[in-house]
């Protein structure tokens, strides 16, 4: 234990002592002197209960006069103010995750499955952030960093419903390549459905005409760039990317997979990318699939992140836990000190030897007056 201010100790106790001296000068001086005495008390003073009452009497006197001291001690060690130092760090492994995920209606069956499990993964989280970025032609931070995780769940089922949406939209519209091929009393509902739609596409479908859809290495490099403070490095960073790379460009891309790939690298950001299912893709869209998958596991694999294609033997469910698994970065110890205050224990002197001292001092006035 240290004190902020020992002069008041170093000052105070010889002050103590000093009065303590005093009082024994003056109280030797006011003993009797003169006067007139009572005859025969010896007698008195021999008796065994006498001796016993005045040796009770001195001994209260004592603890009486001790309390007081011990009482003035404590009070000029809490005006020493005694305190601790405590040394703190906060070595513990945190990351920063984005969720990036492709939101061209090719995948929502996918984009859903990931969504609803990561619904229960942040609700567990603790210390990690998490922010999500959804992209087309252009991407839309959907959810900036944060630790507020019950907004990340939130929004997490929001954005479920958009790929509900998607789903449902490609089942009952999918097949007409032509608005005037809808039938007349479908239309209400096709106007309806693209009016919720286009909320969630307005965004990410920016420059669609000149630029193209699923434009993966600009959504990749956005998302990169939408980690806090990127050039400090001191937490673990990771996306989490979900994407069928079937890029549709009608212009050169700013950014490529690869470029983007080397950028995270560079970065130190991990990604990890789920492929979809090649079975919804044998008859709804024709792709290069074997080629676009290779190219994209290369690309994940660059960033010393893993590549996951979605299975009958490996769910989504179990590409997450295996995400989850992967060690996290400690971050960079912190050391913080800190002054703590300890009164406690004076203080609880202090009121002890209060209450015995004014218990002795009433006692004392009482009647325990033997000489």
């Amino acid at each position: 234990m240290e004190l902020k201010n020992p002069l008041f100790l170093l000052a105070g106790i010889p002050v103590v002592a000093a009065v303590v001296v005093v009082f024994h000068l003056i109280r030797m001086k006011m003993q009797y002197s003169g006067g007139i005495k009572a005859a025969n008390t010896r007698f008195v003073k021999d008796l065994p209960e006498y001796k016993k009452l005045k040796r009770f009497r001195n001994i209260l006197g004592w603890v009486t006069e001790a309390a007081l001291i011990v009482s003035m001690i404590a009070s000029l060690t809490l005006l020493a103010r005694p305190y601790k130092t405590e040394t703190t760090g906060n070595g513990v492994k945190k990351r920063d995750i984005f969720l990036c995920m492709d939101v061209s209606y090719s995948i929502y069956n996918l984009n859903a499955e990931l969504v609803d499990r990561l619904q229960s993964v942040v609700s567990g989280m603790k210390g990690d952030r998490f922010g999500i970025a959804i992209y087309n032609t252009s991407t839309v931070l959907y959810v900036p960093m944060t630790d507020d995780y019950d907004f990340v769940v939130k929004k997490l089922e929001d954005i479920k419903e958009y790929f509900k949406l998607q789903k449902k939209y490609m089942e009952k519209f999918g097949d007409y390549k032509y608005l005037s091929e809808i039938p007349d009393d479908e239309m209400d509902e096709y106007k309806k459905m693209r009016n919720e739609l286009d909320y969630y596409d307005a965004g990410t479908l920016v420059d669609n005409i000149t630029k193209g859809s699923s434009l993966i290495g600009e959504g990749l490099a956005s998302c990169m760039y939408d980690f806090p403070r990127l050039e400090k490095q001191n937490r673990t960073r990771v996306i989490i990317m979900s994407t069928d790379n079937a890029q549709e460009e009608r212009s050169k891309p700013l950014v490529e997979l690869e470029e983007a790939a080397k950028l995270c690298k560079k970065h130190d950001i991990t990604v990890f990318g789920i492929f979809p299912n090649k079975k919804q893709f044998d008859s709804d869209m024709e792709m290069e699939y074997e080629e676009d998958k290779q190219d994209m596991k290369d690309c994940v694999e660059l960033t010393g992140g893993s590549f996951y294609e979605e299975s009958d033997n490996l769910s989504v469910d179990d590409i997450i836990t295996d995400i989850q698994r992967k060690e996290a970065m400690e971050v960079d110890e912190i050391t913080t000190t800190r002054e703590i205050d300890q009164p406690k224990v004076p203080l609880i002197i202090l009121m002890i030897s209060l209450l015995t001292a004014l218990g002795g001092g009433m006692m004392l006035m009482r009647g325990w007056k033997i000489k």
